[in-house]
């Protein structure tokens, strides 16, 4: 017998579930120590994880890790011993193991007096061996810990270490970085300061820097740190055009692979944006630079195999979507060619394969360098892929059955560590040995924890076709889908009132993996549609390609049609009280549900919403992306014709504003650089001047994500209790 859970109305029980559910630790990051051999060909292999938990009291991100060993016999995983106790991890920006095991290496900051210090620390199993204050050698600015540009990487002979950090702004520093470097072909990079006539830096020039969640990143350099000499310097001969990162030693040891992205004319924002001009780039350590690949794609996570001939990496187009379909390409160092492993996947048939979507893993490839392994979307699930570099095939790994989600956090020596969740189950961490190439069917995995199951939550998959004069003309034959998760109810009748979540990008996805806002609010009593509309990624190119030109048409329609299939195949769904929420492209869909269907809607909550695209032009850090979603061709010198301003307007749910009547809650971020929160404050004024319903709630120190602890609680609270009033759930 299924027991009823009573739907929360006060706010601190409301409060108190966001905190349980958004405190359940997920797993960042793992190192597979090297083995230790027992009797009887028994072996013990110690895994280290880093893992990071919010801890709503003191409004903060903590990071902590655990250690886990593996009692293993020669291709399985016999058992897992407990895992010791957590430390919490202070200051750490970046770790990195050096390949032996019997080194890391630490980039750390310390806040003396005020002011951030950071250090290069190099450990091994006694304790601390050296740390380097970078802050007092001033060789450069500081280091980059984000994923888009940062690493943390050993050379071979583990004597050297590189890392990309900002370029230093001292007088000196300046002066010799204005220098054209060895291998540019552009004049001195435009984005230093210009110095005056007295020789002085004007500090008043404006700095470019790479949009939203890189603020702090303008001019990245290349570092290297000589661990037994105790000195660092700065890479030289990296083109004066193209910002270097992602780095890591080249297969002779003697240089520096990275991905190299365009700054020329001017940068635009990289997070979230796998289409802006970049390339694959090896450096020597005399300063001679070459080009690996397309000087006209868009490359990333470039990869080294353990025999250390082969380099994978990721490629996609310029421009167009900011988030698409990739190819695999892979660099043969012994023959410098380059062959293509993985295609883009335009329709992927039932089952199959449906592309690349993602970064990476640091580590990804098997231990004869025969094999490269990822994790991708596929349709409405997270799954987990091997593709072979000789045949070429791609074979999944996983199946649906327990988990939806499979991401891959590493392999090594074939020892695959997998992070799994889904909609009803936090995250855990599996682990299972690679079985040789044509046997991938056949993994034994091992639990490392006792997966938990959230109770009294229940979720499952809608696959949705549109109806006939829904369908694109030019890309027919498309359908979408859908997940709901929500309360297990009794059959007693009880109607469940319904939120509508719409998910940002445009190009993006929800998977059925663990997700904090959509537990919650089912916890709360709500059940929640996370719709994945044509033009979410997990669904090939041709359904990324759709989209162009019909944004504000075809996702609203999509997200209206798997409503009202969600509604006509769930009895236990109240038709009267149906919500939407969304942030970003989300809170654009939220916005236009409420203006094209006014009648229907009953309560919105949007955070940092795409309001009007044509005001949004020039104040967005992905100006490109306003052309491209009309289906019109950027270039940087593009200016706005009359005629796209207009087409932009009309797409927006600005245009609809006069339509709306349903109470909203608007959520900005003051610091928002992807879109600006005067995007908001236009439908605020719009909706006011009407005497409608509308709340904002303004995070002057948050940017776009609105990721701050103390925030996501504060929203979370404040959408709840929105929705309780006017669905009159109170």
């Amino acid at each position: 017998m299924v027991m009823e859970i009573p739907m929360q109305t006060e706010p601190e029980s409301i409060s108190a579930v966001f905190r349980e559910f958004s405190q359940f630790p997920t797993p960042v990051s793992v190192t597979v120590c090297p083995e230790v051999s027992a009797n009887r060909g028994t072996r013990y292999i110690n895994l280290c994880t880093e893992w990071s938990q919010n801890e709503t009291i003191r409004g903060v991100r903590l990071r902590y890790n655990k250690q886990y060993t593996l009692q293993c016999d020669d291709r399985a995983v016999q058992s897992a011993l407990p895992p010791g106790h957590c430390s919490h991890v202070h200051g750490e920006l970046l770790s990195s193991y050096s390949p032996s095991g019997a080194l890391k290496a630490v980039i750390r900051e310390t806040n003396s007096q005020g002011k951030g210090q950071q250090y290069l620390e190099i450990w091994n199993k006694q304790g601390l061996l050296k740390s380097l204050d970078l802050t007092a050698l001033k060789k450069h600015g500081r280091v980059y810990e984000d994923a888009q540009f940062g690493s943390l990487a050993w050379s071979a002979c583990e004597g050297r270490v590189v890392y990309v950090a900002e370029r230093s702004r001292s007088k000196a520093e300046s002066s010799e970085a204005a220098k054209p470097g060895p291998a540019s072909g552009d004049e001195g990079a435009g984005h230093y300061r210009e110095e005056t006539s007295a020789g002085k830096e004007d500090r008043s020039v404006y700095q470019e820097d790479w949009g939203e969640g890189l603020a702090s990143k303008s001019a990245p350099v290349l570092c290297v740190a000589d661990v037994d000499k105790s000195t660092v310097s700065v890479l030289q001969g990296v083109p004066t055009q193209v910002s270097p990162g992602q780095a890591l030693w080249s297969p002779g040891d003697d240089g520096v692979l990275f991905v190299g992205w365009r700054h020329e004319p001017f940068r635009l924002g990289l997070r979230f944006c796998s289409n802006r001009r970049s390339a694959l780039f090896h450096v020597d350590l005399e300063g001679n630079c070459e080009c690996l690949s397309s000087d006209s794609s868009a490359v990333s996570s470039p990869r080294l195999s353990p025999d250390r001939r082969y380099i994978v990496y990721l490629q996609g187009q310029v421009f167009g979507p900011h988030s698409q379909c990739l190819s695999l390409q892979m660099y043969d160092w012994a023959t410098k060619r380059t062959s293509l492993l993985v295609d883009v996947v335009k329709r992927p048939q039932e089952g199959e394969f449906a592309g690349l979507y993602e970064a990476l893993p640091t580590r990804c490839w098997s231990a004869d360098s025969q094999r490269i392994l990822f994790s991708s979307a596929r349709r409405n699930w997270k799954e987990l892929f091997v593709v072979d570099r000789c045949t070429k095939r791609v074979t999944c790994l996983v199946d649906n059955e327990e988990f939806g989600s499979w991401k891959l956090l590493a392999i090594e020596r074939d020892l695959m560590v997998v992070n799994c969740s889904s909609l009803n189950r936090p995250p855990c961490l599996k682990v299972g040995f690679l079985p040789p190439a044509g046997g991938e069917a056949g993994v034994s995995w091992t639990a490392l924890d006792e997966p938990r199951q959230i109770p009294h939550l229940e979720w499952r998959v809608l696959n949705i076709t549109p109806v006939a004069q829904e369908e694109n003309a030019e890309y027919s034959g498309l359908d979408f889908g859908a997940l709901l998760v929500k309360p297990r109810v009794p059959r007693s009748g009880v109607k469940v009132p319904l939120v509508v979540f719409a998910h940002g990008g445009p190009h993006s996805q929800f998977s059925a993996e663990w997700n904090v806002s959509s537990a919650a609010l089912a916890r709360v009593g709500f059940a929640v549609l996370m719709v994945n509309f044509r033009g979410s990624t997990g669904f090939g190119q041709d359904s990324i390609l759709s989209l162009i030109g019909n944004i504000g048409n075809q996702d609203v329609k999509d997200v209206q049609r798997a409503v009202l299939t969600a509604l006509q195949s769930d009895t236990s769904l109240d038709p009267n009280k149906v919500a939407v929420m969304g942030g970003s492209h989300g809170g654009f869909l939220a916005c236009h549900m409420i203006g094209q269907y006014p009648d229907f809607y009953r309560a919105c909550a949007a955070r940092n919403p795409v309001i009007n695209a044509a005001t949004l032009l020039g104040t967005s850090d992905i100006v490109d992306w306003r052309y491209s979603a009309l289906g019109l061709q950027y270039s940087f010198d593009r200016l706005p014709s009359p005629d796209a301003l207009t087409a932009m307007f009309q797409v927006s749910p600005i245009a609809h504003a006069s339509q709306i009547k349903t109470p909203v809650l608007l959520m900005l971020g003051g610091k928002d650089k992807r879109v600006s929160p005067h995007q908001g404050l236009e439908l605020y004024r719009a909706l006011k001047s009407r005497n409608s319903p509308i709340r904002l709630l303004w995070f002057a120190e948050d940017g776009h994500s609105l990721a701050k602890v103390d925030t996501q609680a504060d929203c979370f609270l404040n959408v709840v209790l929105w929705f309780l009033k006017h669905l009159d759930l109170q």
